[in-house]
């Protein structure tokens, strides 16, 4: 849409009318309108755009809350993005609590969702005041926040007469009246409306930032689970294809907690010390998401507390560290076995670049080297781009394309019928002086 073409006069006449109801009105609704249209206007072709934009990433390894302030500016797919500050802000301890309680479905009550799904949106404001704070930067400078909550449940294919859907909390109403600012919240439920499983949503940004003419490249993403997004050279969005590979960091974070009574593996330094189990291995690759042919989305409700139990039960008689060196292991060749069985016969590919906590775990980065010897393997640093910020940046972009009415889901990679523009809406909020 633009209001400086003039071969939409529908559009200039929209815009001219939502401006003379909020000049004229000042009411709750015209500013509801206003909101949208305003973003519109100023980031079309007939205004340079510079948004200063904030993104908010809280994923399933639970280590944290990311926020990334960054400015934003183009239309699709000419974006331009450039990081002013990055910060994880731990979750409180109680809070950590609640949100594995929920998570692992352990005494869940409807009051307690409903409580933390406000809590954990107060909790995202502060963590956005703090950040602005630390790098200088006003909250009335923000013109939105992109945060897309804390997933505790995510069931792309559900079972006994359940149908398919995803929860992440985090309310958005309590970040915009905290932090004054616009806020885009909840993004998946409307890819899963249109068909899709609600994930991956970062392709749609990796394609914004990694896609190159010249070369076929792959950005894997390494979180708690581990999502593969392909960019073929040259190809636009409807050539992009992504879906998750299977576990990342979080089954190994859940050894970790269980036999060494650490968060992670930092460094890879316990997992140095171990050795492979082959037998362990061959156990683990059977399990059954790795021959689902994409698209495909997991999460907790298949590698996390229940396998993580059951790995317990069954490693109670092998060493601590030789199981988690294995598990290492698992990661690693189920992301290389994704790329061979799924990609590698559809897209030769020429560099695969490694973001998310993964990325900074020596073994994992070697095991998947050392098993694509055709492919260049890197990192997101070793290209200039701050891996640990990526997803919450990617956030912002997703943002962006909500407030511009542009669609940000690739049907390529969540299965969705179409394209559709992602996430709620909540405008600044309305002040009448």
């Amino acid at each position: 849409m633009s209001v400086c073409q003039s071969d939409e006069p529908a559009s200039f006449c929209l815009a001219l009318f939502f401006l003379f109801l909020k000049k004229t009105t000042e009411t709750p609704l015209a500013h509801c309108f206003h909101t949208r249209m305003n973003y519109i206007m100023k980031t079309d072709g007939c205004d340079p755009m510079n948004k200063l934009a904030v993104g908010i990433m809280s994923g399933t390894s639970l280590d944290g809350i990311d926020v990334a302030i960054a400015r934003i500016e183009g239309d699709f797919p000419h974006i331009r993005l450039e990081t002013v500050g990055f910060m994880t802000i731990s979750y409180e301890p109680g809070l950590l609590s609640r949100i594995r309680q929920v998570i692992n479905n352990q005494h869940v009550t409807t009051a307690l969702v409903c409580s933390l799904n406000v809590e954990l949106g107060m909790a995202y404001a502060q963590a956005v005041k703090t950040v602005c704070a630390h790098h200088h930067v006003a909250l009335s400078a923000l013109d939105f926040i992109a945060s897309h909550g804390q997933t505790v449940w995510h069931m792309p294919d559900p079972e006994d007469g359940q149908v398919a859907s995803t929860l992440q909390l985090g309310e958005g109403a309590v970040i915009a009246a905290t932090c004054q600012t616009t806020v885009v919240s909840n993004f998946r439920p409307a890819d899963m409306a249109a068909g899709g499983q609600g994930a991956p949503l970062v392709p749609y940004a990796d394609h914004v930032l990694f896609s190159r003419e010249d070369r076929h490249r792959a950005v894997l993403n390494i979180g708690g689970i581990a999502n593969l997004t392909v960019l073929p050279k040259g190809g636009g969005l409807d050539q992009v294809f992504a879906f998750d590979t299977g576990p990342g960091v979080m089954v190994m974070d859940g050894w970790c907690d269980h036999a060494f009574d650490l968060p992670y593996d930092k460094d890879g330094l316990l997992a140095s010390k171990g050795r492979l189990l082959p037998d362990l291995l061959k156990y683990l690759m059977e399990h059954p998401f790795f021959v689902l042919t994409p698209p495909k989305s997991t999460g907790r409700e298949r590698f996390g507390e229940p396998i993580i139990s059951h790995l317990i039960d069954l490693c109670q008689d092998m060493d601590k560290h030789d199981v988690l060196t294995t598990l290492v292991h698992w990661t690693a060749l189920s992301i290389v076995q994704a790329c061979r069985d799924f990609v590698m016969n559809r897209v030769p590919l020429d560099e695969l670049l490694i973001g998310g906590g993964g990325a900074f775990h020596p073994l994992l980065v070697s095991l998947i080297t050392d098993h694509l010897p055709e492919v260049k393997v890197m990192t997101l640093e070793q290209t200039g781009f701050d891996s640990a910020a990526k997803e919450a940046l990617a956030f912002i972009i997703l943002g962006h394309a909500t407030l511009s009415g542009h669609p940000a889901n690739v049907p390529g990679a969540t299965g969705a019928k179409s394209a559709v523009v992602l996430g709620q809406i909540h405008p600044k909020p309305f002040t009448s002086d």
